[in-house]
Formats: C-alpha cells, sequence, structure tokens
C-alpha cells in the first residue's frame, strides 16, 4: 500500500479568481512542507491555464470557437466568485494583494512549478469546451479522471476547488 502521508490532490474546478487564487496558496503551502501536489484542472479551472494571447487553434466547431471567445484567457482576466463589480473588482484586489506583498496568481503559479507541482489538464473537458493544447501553457500534463483518480488514491488529502 502506498505512504498517503506527503501526496496532497486539488481539483480546480472553478475559473474564479479569488478560488484559484486559494488553489495555488494551498498547493504551494503544501508543496514547502515537502508533500507531493497534483492540481487537476477541470472545466472552468482550465482558464487559469490558457494563453493570454489569442492562439488560433484548428479543428473547432462554431460552438467551440463561442466557448473560446467568451472564457477568460489566462489567469489575469478571471473574475471574482462575488463583488466582480463588472471586471473592477479583480483589479481592486490585485491592488490590495500588492499592497500587502501577497503574490499574484502568476507568482504562484510560478512557484508551484519551481516545487515541481504536477498541473494535470483534463482531456474530457478540453473537448466539450473546445480547448486545443496548444492554446493552454507550456509544460501541462494531459489527462482523464481516471489519472486524476489514481493520485488521489495515493494522497491523505483530496481538495475541490
Amino acid at each position: 500500500m502506498a505512504d498517503t502521508t506527503t501526496k496532497k490532490t486539488l481539483i480546480v474546478f472553478s475559473g474564479d479568481f479569488d478560488k484559484i487564487l486559494a488553489a495555488f496558496v494551498i498547493a504551494n503551502g503544501a508543496a514547502a512542507m515537502g508533500d507531493d501536489v497534483t492540481m487537476f484542472f477541470t472545466f472552468w479551472g482550465l482558464n487559469a491555464l490558457r494563453k493570454p494571447e489569442h492562439v488560433k487553434a484548428q479543428g473547432k466547431s462554431p460552438v467551440q470557437k463561442m466557448f473560446g471567445a467568451m472564457m477568460p484567457r489566462g489567469s489575469g482576466r478571471l473574475a471574482l466568485s462575488h463583488m466582480n463589480f463588472a471586471g473592477t473588482g479583480p483589479k481592486l484586489m490585485k491592488h490590495v494583494m500588492r499592497q500587502q506583498h501577497v503574490s499574484s496568481i502568476e507568482e504562484l503559479m510560478s512557484t508551484a512549478r519551481e516545487q515541481g507541482i504536477k498541473f494535470i489538464a483534463c482531456t474530457m473537458s478540453m473537448d466539450v469546451m473546445g480547448l486545443k493544447r496548444e492554446e493552454l501553457i507550456d509544460g501541462l500534463e494531459y489527462a482523464g479522471v481516471a489519472t486524476y483518480l489514481g493520485e488521489a488514491d495515493e494522497a491523505n488529502v483530496n481538495l475541490f476547488i
């Protein structure tokens, strides 16, 4: 039986700025404590992994193109879950974070990579939402739910954010 005392998994389902921020704070904290960490990005959580620039991807249906146009590209464009205020909420939150010397999501993502946190993009969700690999940041793993469940079986903490 696998040792489950030093492994954490997170399902990152939400694409809200504050929830993505929390996911990376928790993941980085666990990694800093010496835990192996896997983050499984699915559905709206995939938006945090999108490249900020527009990427032309081939083979998309009209509905998939529409999804891509309506969803935020990258962590810098995520909305708050509450008090979004037509997009000014995230700007205010980022301002306060800088004042309080809190790392940005982009900095937390970079730290997560440096600590060896595994980022897995859910291929089924990518198919449903019309996201192609070339639209996502580099350095990801791509897999389905069975891979996540295998990781979760070996972990002592599994979080759904």
